[in-house]
């Protein structure tokens, strides 16, 4: 396979404002010594990946919120749930999640074996039972087989089916986007517009603050006062899993909680109340609906939230004073800048 080059920056503009960067290929993409990448255990992890069996009803996958045809999201406001009961978040894409440090919109989670098993666990999203899993799994002679395989021994535990199945998502890689060939010194790798709209992204706009490096994010969280959906708010399935959650990770309150405490759920910090993951930019052109929980449907939107200063209250964002034109030329680079080669992919057979 072709190297790829990656450009690792800390304010994403080494052309135009001369900072030193380090080019890394492909191989740098980072694998946990406890869970090394095979081509057997890639393929064992993708045909999981769209087994329904992983399901308590055997109507979802992974891939039914994390979908290759939107972009390894789902197009909704709020991803996909279990019947009779609605999700609260939105889902966001795995392309490039083999570089985010943590996982979930608020980072419950620092790998992604461990983060596989949230959403089968989950009672509103795949609402398995993980031990009628493995034995759902340990049923079928062909994944007995493969497990052997790729395990050493046909054993089928949880643990291995989310080893299998973070193979496979760290394979999700934006790869030889316009911007990689710019950065890399092809000159003519950005249209002019969307270079226009480069320098306002490392400039004026100040969106290289927060997102840069390989995966175009800071692994931080932050408190941007993103508003609630009103909607959302006036649903009573989305309150019982709001509350169902805030239960879980031991918050007080959880009864009266009438919107979503974001990291603070996690580290109880009043700092991270309603802060959220900074998401990677990478192919954001076709994972819209934007932030944690689907409020903005264009990337329009999201350019005059943060133009604006953010949502009411927040400390993190100042208004930007973008002109029209500046905007405009903004979401050039964003469409057209951080689109990628399309990932290749063939449907696996479960067995």
């Amino acid at each position: 396979m072709r190297k790829i080059a990656w450009i690792f920056l800390v304010a994403l503009c080494l052309p135009l404002c001369g900072f030193a960067g380090q080019l890394e290929s492909i191989k740098d993409v980072p694998i946990p010594q406890q869970n090394p990448q095979t081509p057997a255990k890639i393929e064992l992890g993708k045909k999981l990946f769209f087994d329904r069996r992983l399901s308590g009803d055997g109507t979802m996958s992974c891939a039914t919120c994390h979908d290759p045809q939107q972009g390894y999201s789902d197009g909704l406001e709020i991803s996909l749930s279990y019947p009779t009961t609605r999700n609260w978040r939105n889902s966001p894409t795995l392309i490039g999640v083999a570089f985010q440090k943590y996982l979930f919109h608020d980072g419950r989670a620092s790998s992604l074996e461990e983060q596989a098993l949230f959403p089968m666990m989950s009672a509103f999203e795949m609402n398995q039972n993980l031990d009628f899993m493995e034995e759902e799994i340990r049923s079928v002679p062909e994944y007995v087989a493969e497990f052997a395989e790729v395990f050493g021994d046909p054993d089928v535990t949880r643990e291995r089916i989310a080893m299998a199945i973070a193979a496979f998502e760290r394979t999700l890689i934006s790869r030889d986007a316009p911007l990689d060939r710019f950065l890399s010194g092809n000159k003519k790798g950005l249209s002019p517009e969307a270079v226009r709209g480069y320098k306002i992204f490392t400039g004026k706009g100040k969106c290289s603050e927060c997102h840069f490096g390989v995966n175009l994010a800071d692994d931080r969280f932050h408190a941007l006062q993103v508003q609630e959906n009103p909607e959302h708010l006036k649903d009573p399935r989305i309150a019982a899993t709001r509350r169902f959650v805030a239960k879980v990770f031991h918050f007080e309150g959880y009864r009266t909680l009438a919107e979503d405490p974001g990291r603070y759920l996690i580290t109880k910090d009043q700092k991270d109340w309603r802060a959220f993951k900074t998401p990677t930019l990478r192919e954001i052109a076709g994972t819209a609906p934007y932030m944690h929980n689907g409020i903005y449907a264009t990337l329009d939107e999201v350019i005059e939230f943060f133009n604006g200063g953010g949502g009411t209250g927040n400390a993190a964002l100042k208004p930007l004073q973008l002109t029209p034109t500046e905007k405009g030329q903004l979401k050039v680079f964003l469409e057209e800048g951080l689109t990628g080669a399309p990932i290749r992919f063939i449907y696996p057979k479960i067995p």
